[in-house]
């Protein structure tokens, strides 16, 4: 599975065509072998301290890779009159930014000025995955840090309201294939969503009719219309901090969290990947590394930030 795996990732890189900045696996080789552990351990000693680590650090890769390409923009502070990408609307949840912060840190006294923020990003996603018990990989480097991030670009970010013609709207104008989708949906096997994700598919009076009504019900309990709790919400499925397939057989069950999740079975071909993922780990695996490499190769940023929170 491991070597498979391997394989596939070298193939990709040899076929790839990155906007932008080419990427190369042994980008660093020269100029700072020992950035990968670094950040590794920065993400491990994080994760054993905070278990929504991972499916933030996981999280914050999309969000950012699909606003501008994977530039770091979703790192940036807001400034002045200028609201960043992290406090625009879909991205006020997101959190764990101080575990880049701390391997950026450690990478610039090693090798100061050499390592972008968008590198380290991409590979503590990476490193996630493989901490949740999820496939490894290697991650094509060499990414710039973009110097722009508008609040106002999150719209652009895929809705958990999105219906199957909106989700492959979005992932075809970044290049991304329907099997993409249906696999980087996959990434929702780990985390946790709060009510206003999923409110309106299970509303009494106006209920998704692709939810299971035992699983709708005991949502209605979590996340009543009234008296709601700031931070209430559901678990992505019950073995949320475990990268396995669960997701895609509750899909199956009519019990995924997101409209745009359970979307995935009203299209014939996102509907058979379903199918396929929730009835094979390793195929699961071996398309989300794919579409991982793939979408993580979106680029088109101009500098390696000192700090990740400001441009330099």
């Amino acid at each position: 599975m491991a070597f498979r795996v391997a394989f596939l990732t070298s193939l990709l890189i040899l076929s790839m065509s990155s906007s932008g900045n080419a990427l190369s696996l042994n980008y660093y080789e020269k100029t700072c072998p020992d950035a990968e552990w670094i950040i590794a351990a920065a993400v491990k000693a994080a994760a054993a301290k905070d278990k929504t680590v991972p499916a933030a650090l996981l999280r914050m890769h999309f969000h950012d890779c699909f606003i501008r390409g994977c530039d770091a923009s979703v790192l940036l502070n807001s400034k002045g009159s200028n609201k960043a990408e992290k406090d625009g609307p879909p991205n006020v949840s997101l959190h764990a930014f101080y575990v880049i912060d701390n391997a950026k840190k450690q990478v610039e006294t090693l090798c100061p000025g050499v390592v972008s923020c968008a590198d380290i990003l991409a590979l503590a996603a990476r490193d996630a995955v493989v901490l949740s018990g999820g496939p490894t990989w290697d991650v094509p480097k060499g990414r710039k840090d973009g110097r722009t991030s508008k609040a106002s670009e999150t719209v652009q970010l895929p809705a958990p309201t999105f219906n199957i013609s909106q989700l492959q709207q979005s992932f075809s104008q970044r290049g991304l294939s329907m099997e993409d989708l249906a696999a980087l949906s996959g990434g929702h096997t780990l985390g946790f969503a709060h009510c206003s994700s999923f409110q309106s598919r299970i509303n009494m009076n106006n209920a998704d009719p692709t939810i299971n009504p035992s699983f709708a019900e005991s949502l209605r309990n979590i996340c009543p219309i009234h008296n709601q709790a700031k931070n209430a919400g559901a678990n992505m499925d019950a073995s949320s901090a475990t990268f396995d397939n669960t997701y895609y057989k509750l899909i199956l069950q009519g019990k995924s969290l997101f409209a745009s999740d359970q979307a995935l079975l009203s299209h014939p071909e996102t509907k058979n990947l379903v199918s396929k993922f929730a009835s094979s780990h390793q195929s699961f695996n071996e398309a989300f590394v794919k579409s991982m490499i793939k979408m993580s190769s979106i680029n088109g940023g101009q500098e390696v930030r000192k700090d990740c929170r400001v441009v330099n």
